[in-house]
């Protein structure tokens, strides 16, 4: 099941460079904002609670959608390419196992616990 969820996450990984190309910007920008989206682990100088809220923010698909769909609607075309950066960011964490956190610290996801053999 676990290389199944992968390839699922590998195919929405491909979905998001997709729709990057169509938004029009260089494509140099992509492997500049890849990473961008963890900004939000810096949350965890606050505790554990604030850490999990604020990086679960910046990780959620459906922000990602919601913005690129905001950025639709009101024409905005940078909103559309973070609502874009964040769904690619996302998949890419998700095929590395990195999953939405809980608040009892980092390494505890929904995929399971990072670094565990079962996670």
């Amino acid at each position: 099941m676990k290389n199944v969820l992968k390839l699922e996450e590998f195919a929405l990984l491909i979905l998001g460079i997709f729709m990057f190309g169509l938004l029009g910007y260089q494509w140099w920008w992509l492997p500049v904002l890849i990473l961008t989206p963890d900004i939000s682990m810096l949350g965890y100088l606050l505790g554990s609670k604030m850490g999990a809220v604020c990086y679960n923010v910046f990780h959620h698909r459906g922000v990602a959608i919601l913005l690129y769909f905001v950025g639709i609607y009101f024409m905005l075309p940078i909103m559309q390419l973070i609502g874009t950066i964040l769904f690619i960011h996302i998949a890419m964490d998700r095929i590395f196992g990195y999953g939405l956190k809980y608040d009892k610290g980092f390494k505890f996801t929904h995929l399971g616990e990072i670094g565990s053999k079962n996670g």
